[in-house]
């Protein structure tokens, strides 16, 4: 009965508790989008709770945002779970993690309960969940485009700006463009609660391929050389301890976590050479890393920023 339960109630549990966050952060967003306003521009934005005790027939209208967002970690985690069960290798459905964060979510994961056999089970495994969640990122950002219009001049400040526009939004909006000149920039726009659900599964993607420990990208470059992979791990937690002093506090997090001992890769096989598709795929894991990732996700979020020190000036703003 446990093991029953931990195999697909577990997972069920937890989809439903995210469901339940996700539209509350969903329907906040959309109310702020149909106001022409940014997705958070007061400090009740970030928990929306009281306000939603306050208007519960809004509730539904999360829906678009937690769709789309569920279906994208969905989509992520599945392209791992398949790739796992096509090497027959032993791992959990995708448990999706509620949490009181921006999104309402903290991301998904599966469980891999038995060894990767080789270097090309090892490189399917790494790859399929970041080009799956890539793709479906990539069309949540272009339809949140169409439905999205130009901030209203006299919108509220956003507390939480989002920051460097990755690449795939940038040459999402130039191809968009081209059929509608109308739509505006991305730091001009009132984003529709999808395109915010497709920047956000861009941003997943970009943290899951970072090449350390075992982190998508970890296994795609432990794939390629488990040399280079040890030196890009114990490495990467002191570029991300920088890049968090100067661009985003949270690679902090992500350098703290890299450091973890169970986030060490385990052993896998390598006698055997990665196939020739394989290593096109592991290249196409690295052109999605530069095509998602931008060192300031969030602006004016980094450590120096909230000790109120200018990184390019010898006194304090």
């Amino acid at each position: 009965m446990r093991s029953t339960f931990r195999e697909y109630g577990l997972p069920a549990v937890l989809l439903a508790a995210t469901v339940v966050t996700t539209m509350a952060n969903g329907a906040r967003f959309m109310q702020n989008f149909l106001e022409g306003m940014p997705p958070v521009v007061r400090d009740t934005d970030l928990w929306p709770w009281g306000w939603l005790s306050d208007n519960p027939n809004l509730y539904v209208t999360g829906w678009a945002f937690s769709a789309t967002l569920l279906g994208i970690l969905l989509i992520h985690e599945f392209g791992h779970y398949f790739a796992c069960r096509f090497h027959r290798i032993r791992a959990t459905l995708p448990w999706i993690l509620p949490a009181p964060t921006l999104s309402g979510t903290a991301g998904a994961v599966i469980q891999i309960r038995s060894r990767i056999p080789h270097r090309n089970a090892l490189m399917d495994v790494g790859i399929y969940g970041p080009l799956c969640g890539f793709i479906a990122s990539a069309l949540a950002v272009g339809v949140g485009f169409a439905l999205s219009f130009h901030a209203s001049a006299n919108a509220s400040a956003a507390i939480v700006r989002f920051g460097g526009e990755p690449l795939t939004i940038r040459l999402l909006h130039a191809l968009l463009s081209h059929w509608d000149p109308k739509i505006p920039s991305f730091e001009q726009i009132a984003p529709h609660p999808i395109l915010v659900a497709g920047w956000i599964g861009l941003f997943i993607t970009s943290l899951n391929l970072i090449p350390g420990g075992q982190l998508d990208g970890g296994h795609i470059l432990y794939a390629f050389s488990p040399r280079v992979h040890k030196v890009f791990t114990n490495l990467l937690p002191f570029v991300l301890f920088l890049a968090g002093a100067v661009y985003w506090v949270g690679w902090i997090l992500w350098g703290t976590f890299l450091l973890i001992p169970a986030m060490r890769h385990p052993r896998v096989p390598v006698e055997t050479s990665l196939s020739r598709g394989r290593i096109v795929l592991g290249v196409i894991g690295i052109v999605i890393f530069l095509l998602t990732f931008t060192p300031t996700p969030f602006y004016d979020s980094s450590l120096l920023h909230f000790m109120h020190i200018d990184p390019f000036s010898t006194t304090p703003r």
